[in-house]
């Protein structure tokens, strides 16, 4: 498809122009010819599956990178930067969706890191406060810029991130999948804050890999696929079905699997688990080919029952596996057929050094390993998954975010669980491996094993779960078919005052920026 050119772009005036834009990592492009623009108060979505070249171009953007060819302007300038802070004070910034925040220093500290005003050799203290101050109040913000890092939100922490893009004086910000972790309200505040941002005529890349997401605040979109742009246009002009259709090259259907389930006895029951003052009460019964959904804000223990539930955490209460109480180790969970896929996959889901062969055995005794049949056996699942890599021995850490994911759930699949215990199973996963997920989930229920999912996107639970309950300030509401409830209705559940706890505090850490 042809690229939308600058004077095609219906705003003023253009910040930013890529025009054939390549990048080689040895004899391998990851990306080839790729152009677009952007304008001042712009908004421009860039979208693809994972390892479609948008962290590859970002890296080129931000400076971290070199383009093996190609050309780059800046306000209508040569735009060639050396290194990320080259990029930082040509204005361009880049907020990762792994924040790179020093929990050790003040906010202040952070936001002015690199530009601090001094005298002499003595850092000016009062003016490093007060340009901090000013540069979050023009985002509308509040945060105590006295206040140590380590005591942030991630929301607020975000804020900080672009707080220090703009006090560095860029108007080109780029933002990395940036509420792959916020809650829905700190979500519209993210959005409300792009808003006035692009009112002031700031140019906005936005990477995310949810759709909906972007259909609700982008202006334009760039989809990217193998590494060359195949589409682009105005968001409001295009169909949903169009942007899945040109990420994946083909039409991608319903994305959630449409089969129901025969369900069986029950093979987890749960009842009065509690742990510390996050998961206070959860009573429940999973049953064999049943997929259970839960849905909860952040800090309504929802990930604590599951780290109770897989023995990571210490709690009380009664759990019960497939008659007999839950053995009292990780191991013996394993051994017994329960396994877990962790929201964290780079800290404690995946060791991201080893290779995926090794990652698919870390359950295993080590004196068991057989290295011949561990590289077979990987080879097996890579094909079975699509896994897209360079062979068994490579790296995890090296692996686009859907693949690793992949990978954390063929460790429980080649383990023969028929207990799984998903803990957001496709958080940063792009649209075609959350498809790819969604039917191992579905056929792994319809072989027989029972599914627990705990996960913040709701049209995902209501896509994939027999039934759904909400976990709201710690207590896990009743179980419900999912032909009974709507989005509505579990919002309604997930923000409501729980009956006895009517005027304790709110256990989540959010808070108003």
């Amino acid at each position: 498809m042809e690229e939308q050119t600058a004077n095609e772009n219906p705003f003023a005036s253009t910040v930013l122009d890529v025009r054939n834009v390549s990048l080689l990592y040895g004899n391998v492009p990851a990306l080839s010819g790729v152009g677009f623009s952007l304008c001042a108060g712009e908004l421009r979505a860039v979208i693809g599956e994972n390892g479609a070249g948008k962290s590859s171009l970002m890296n080129v953007l931000a400076g971290l990178v070199k383009p093996s060819s190609g050309e780059m302007k800046l306000q209508g300038l040569p735009y060639s930067p050396a290194d990320p802070g080259q990029a930082r004070r040509q204005g361009i910034s880049m907020i990762h969706q792994e924040l790179s925040v020093a929990p050790h220093l003040t906010v202040s500290e952070n936001i002015m890191l690199g530009i601090e005003p001094v005298s002499g050799l003595w850092l000016k203290r009062a003016a490093m406060r007060e340009r901090a101050r000013n540069a979050l109040a023009a985002l509308g913000s509040d945060i105590d810029v006295d206040a140590p890092c380590s005591t942030l939100s991630l929301s607020q922490m975000q804020i900080l991130e672009i707080a220090r893009a703009t006090v560095g004086g860029s108007k080109v910000l780029i933002l990395d999948e940036p509420t792959s972790s916020l809650t829905k309200e700190d979500t519209d505040r993210l959005f409300a804050l792009l808003g006035r941002l692009k009112r002031e005529g700031y140019a906005i890349l936005y990477i995310s890999h949810f759709l909906e997401e972007v259909q609700q605040i982008a202006d334009s979109y760039t989809v990217l696929r193998d590494g060359r742009v195949v589409g682009s246009g105005s968001m409001a002009e295009v169909a949903l079905k169009d942007l899945v259709s040109m990420m994946l090259g083909r039409d991608l259907g319903e994305l959630y699997p449409s089969h129901r389930h025969l369900i069986g006895p029950a093979v987890l029951e749960v009842a009065s688990l509690s742990c510390g003052k996050r998961l206070r009460s959860a009573s429940f019964a999973l049953h064999k080919g049943e997929v259970l959904g839960i849905f909860g804000l952040v800090g309504s223990g929802r990930t604590e029952l599951l780290r109770s539930i897989f023995g990571l955490e210490a709690a009380s209460g009664r759990i019960t596996i497939k008659g007999r109480h839950a053995g009292s180790t990780v191991q013996a969970l394993w051994r017994g057929g329960t396994g877990m896929v962790s929201e964290d996959r780079k800290e404690e889901g995946l060791s991201i050094n080893m290779s995926i062969a090794d990652n698919l055995a870390l359950v295993e005794t080590p004196a068991l390993v057989n290295p011949g049949k561990l590289e077979e056996q990987a080879r097996v699942w890579i094909k079975a998954l699509s896994v897209a890599c360079g062979g068994a021995q490579q790296p995890v850490g090296q692996l686009s975010g859907g693949n690793q994911q992949k990978v954390a759930i063929a460790r429980l699949l080649a383990h023969k669980v028929d207990i799984f215990l998903l803990d957001e199973p496709t958080r940063g996963v792009d649209i075609g491996s959350k498809r790819q997920i969604y039917d191992l989930i579905h056929e792994a229920a319809g072989a027989g094993a029972a599914v627990l999912i705990v996960s913040s996107y709701l049209p995902e639970l209501l896509g994939l779960c027999d039934r759904l309950a909400v976990m709201n300030r710690g207590v896990l509401l009743p179980f419900r078919p999912v032909s009974e409830v709507s989005e509505f209705s579990v919002m309604s559940e997930a923000t409501a005052p729980v009956p006895g706890l009517e005027g304790q505090s709110e256990t989540t850490t959010e808070t108003k920026l």
